[in-house]
């Protein structure tokens, strides 16, 4: 069993599904055309903008780059820029640094 969509999540996709809808229309092209160019069903591409949570990302990734917008969801989590993670990994550091004694059964001196 599937735990329910949080109610944000379900905004996210519902918008997500508006925007390539407006994308498509904008480039006058159908939506029968966006299925034939992303290789996919009418079906697919009518609850793709619907925001349908089932939606395979390899179809929303297709459509991406027939709008020529592909590069939007490379840089989705930017790892670099992940300002949360790099912080948890800052707090993470130790707060000094200590040299290993040498020792004689190390072989170094």
């Amino acid at each position: 069993m599937t735990s329910p969509i949080p109610l944000p999540v379900e905004r996210a996709l519902a918008r997500l599904g508006q925007n390539i809808s407006l994308a498509r229309r904008r480039r006058h092209m159908s939506q029968q055309m966006l299925a034939e160019r992303i290789g996919a069903s009418l079906n697919t591409v009518r609850r793709m903008e619907q925001g349908h949570s089932g939606m395979a990302l390899q179809h929303v990734a297709r459509a991406l780059q027939v709008f020529g917008e592909l590069d939007k969801l490379e840089a989705l989590l930017d790892t670099p820029q992940d300002s949360v993670g790099l912080t948890l990994m800052d707090e993470a550091l130790p707060q000094r640094i200590r040299t290993r004694a040498r020792t004689p059964e190390s072989g170094s001196f």
